[in-house]
């Protein structure tokens, strides 16, 4: 039975009650919320979407922890800002759930300050349909769905480039929006928060999902994508996060140590088979 933590709405409300004073100039100390290692005895508390983040850290909580003599503490969050939220504010210590391009982005649009300790596995972003059965079953006039967000939008948007379904400007980034379409090949476009387009999939012709919320929405990417992100020179691969300050604390560089484990890397090989790849070894930047 999970024993993870929801966030509630009284927690919620204040995180984002503390960021706001933060952002205002109540504190300009990256690790003014906490001390910067916070006691080993203590559990550490990591914020993570619920798959595959939550599920790893629960097998590292059950198989791996206490052989470190580390105290786990998972909460699960549902969206993409709360986590950074909570870790900017103190009210957790970590989260698990983001990939580079993406905390860049928040980083710079919330005057956040949290940094990546160690890169731990890859969601292919991939693009699906309940009606085509092929991305040539693709014509002019119907829809697809991506992600609202600026990263997962222009991730989103590349994916599409580069199956030959829409033209981008040269040179255009991570962050590409709709209107750095040059051509959309007579496709339209709906934006939705990420998690909830896989809930639009009966209402659009196609749709472009994260992976970890197609997982959760019981499709497996590696067979039921139409195409897929390929794993190889991916800058997406999602990490353990802190606030700046925090990266040193013993009880983190323990998780770091049992999230790239072998055997966390056997299970995500063997419970996620393809849609989920570990991305240990390349340190995150």
């Amino acid at each position: 039975m999970r024993k993870n933590i929801k966030l509630t709405t009284g927690i919620a409300a204040t995180a984002a009650l503390a960021l706001g004073l933060t952002a205002c100039g109540t504190s300009s100390d990256p690790s003014s919320s906490k001390d910067a290692a916070g006691s080993p005895d203590k559990a550490l508390v990591v914020a993570a979407s619920p798959t595959p983040h939550a599920d790893i850290l629960d097998f590292v909580k059950k198989n791996l922890a206490a052989k470190e003599g580390l105290k786990l503490e998972v909460r699960e969050f549902t969206d993409y800002v709360l986590p950074n939220t909570a870790t900017e504010t103190g009210q957790v210590d970590a989260n698990f759930f983001q990939h580079k391009p993406y905390l860049d982005d928040f980083n710079k649009k919330n005057n956040t300050h949290i940094v990546p300790v160690a890169n731990v596995h890859l969601e292919p972003l991939g693009l699906y349909s309940k009606s085509l059965k092929s991305v040539k079953d693709i014509k002019a006039g119907q829809t697809i769905a991506v992600p609202n967000d600026t990263t997962n939008e222009g991730r989103a948007l590349h994916l599409l480039a580069d199956n030959g379904l829409i033209t981008l400007k040269a040179g255009v980034g991570t962050d590409a929006k709709l209107s750095d379409i040059t051509d959309k090949k007579g496709l339209e476009f709906k934006e939705l928060e990420a998690a909830t387009v896989p809930r639009a999939l009966n209402d659009v012709d196609a749709a472009v999902i994260n992976g970890n919320y197609a997982i959760e929405a019981k499709l497996q990417p590696a067979k039921d994508s139409l195409v897929l992100e390929k794993a190889e020179g991916n800058p997406y691969a999602n990490f353990l996060a802190v606030k700046e300050g925090n990266e040193k604390d013993a009880r983190v560089q323990k998780l770091v140590k049992l999230l790239n484990s072998p055997e966390v890397k056997k299970y995500i090989e063997d419970t996620y088979k393809g849609s989920v790849i570990p991305a240990f070894g390349t340190p995150a930047k």
